[in-house]
């Protein structure tokens, strides 16, 4: 099976891998599970300074990147996709989505990290200043992806965040193939909800102990209790999820 692949487009390079090269997405990064292409968006500027912004037509404070330059860089990334891939190239490169970070843009649900997972891998386009001229979004079919309702300086941190979510699903990058099922979010039995308390060694510590239940190997009495704290904690914390799950077992 090909690695997935993400291509990113940044005028901050050097912020790739960043912390996608320690631990597991790390070690998976070297073993070729996945793999990462960046590109500097100042590399197509069409001017000795490289630049790739100007000032909004309308006013307005901040600037904002050049359609020209966006255009041509993921022409570019488009053209990566071609060069390297084996199979089908035309219909790999259709299948790998064009993201744009944004706070105005699809959130990035567990259900969507899933769905790229599944594919062959994303571009990614990380936007600076006041953002990207609507033009090129348009002209590329690009899709928006918001990672929250904040706004962050750059797209950059908000493609690390996507980039985590989706390679750690991945076949062969986590040992243990269960543990993101039981997960905020997982699936068998626990979907939709927040994840329930963990408990290790010392048995107890500060005075406080671990609860009994987890301590009786019955895993049955286990699982019912993990069940009852995970709704419990998405009830009171996230009564947006909790609206969500209990309509969805109605």
């Amino acid at each position: 099976m090909a690695a997935w692949r993400s291509v990113v487009l940044t005028i901050f390079p050097e912020m790739f891998p960043g912390p996608l090269g320690q631990s597991l997405a790390g070690k998976a990064l070297e073993g070729g599970i996945w793999s990462l292409d960046v590109l500097d968006i100042r590399d197509f500027a069409r001017d000795k300074h490289r630049s790739v912004d100007d000032a909004p037509f309308g006013g307005g404070a901040g600037m904002v990147m050049r359609p020209d330059v966006v255009d041509t860089a993921l022409a570019a990334a488009a053209q990566k996709w071609a060069q390297e891939d084996s199979s089908d190239d035309q219909a790999t490169v259709k299948k790998a989505p064009v993201i744009y970070l944004s706070p105005r843009g699809r959130l990035l649900t567990q259900d969507l990290v899933r769905d790229l997972a599944a594919g062959p891998g994303v571009t990614l386009l990380c936007g600076r200043y006041e953002g990207v001229d609507e033009r090129v979004l348009e002209a590329r079919d690009v899709l928006e992806v918001s990672v929250g309702d904040y706004i962050l300086s750059g797209g950059e941190p908000a493609a690390l965040v996507l980039m985590d979510a989706v390679v750690r699903l991945l076949p062969g990058v986590m040992g243990n193939v269960t543990s993101p099922d039981e997960e905020s979010f997982g699936e068998q039995g626990f979907e939709g909800l927040l994840e329930y308390p963990l408990y290790t060694r010392p048995a107890e510590w500060q005075g406080r102990t671990v609860p009994e239940v987890l301590t009786s190997g019955h895993h049955e009495k286990v699982r019912r209790w993990r069940q009852a704290q995970a709704e419990e904690i998405t009830r009171t914390r996230r009564p947006d999820l909790w609206a969500r799950y209990t309509k969805g077992r109605g």
